[in-house]
């Protein structure tokens, strides 16, 4: 089985979040999602300042196997990106929690996050997939 952390709020597409407790969250992909992929070889990540809307595609990781579209589980501005995925994509295979988290945003309706799955929930979703 994967690695699904408590701490964090995850959406069945399998993008997670994390609550930072100051107006922001951190997303990133799970590690099923890496898993499925392959070993990842690019990330686009999405412009600071960017507006997203839940559901909305906002970047793409792309691995040997597939290309893959990520869609926010929230919505906000972009406030930070991580770019050291683009020197090291890489990091969300061995990483996806910490090193490998794509963006950092500022939530415009954190009442969203309640929406999301919590880490029980998402391994049901994930064990139903299977």
């Amino acid at each position: 089985m994967s690695n699904v952390p408590t701490n964090l709020k995850y959406a069945a597409s399998h993008e997670w979040v994390l609550d930072n407790g100051d107006g922001t969250a951190t997303v990133g992909i799970s590690d099923h999602a890496q898993e499925l992929l392959g070993d990842v070889v690019f990330v686009e990540l999405p412009e600071l300042g960017r507006e997203i809307s839940k559901g909305e595609e906002f970047s793409l990781v792309e691995s040997v196997k597939a290309a893959s579209d990520i869609y926010s589980p929230i919505s906000g501005e972009v406030v930070e990106v991580n770019d050291a995925l683009t020197d090291t994509p890489e990091t969300v295979n061995e990483s996806p929690y910490e090193g490998g988290w794509i963006a950092r945003v500022r939530l415009s309706d954190a009442a969203e996050l309640a929406d999301l799955l919590s880490a029980v929930e998402y391994q049901a979703t994930v064990a139903e997939d299977a």
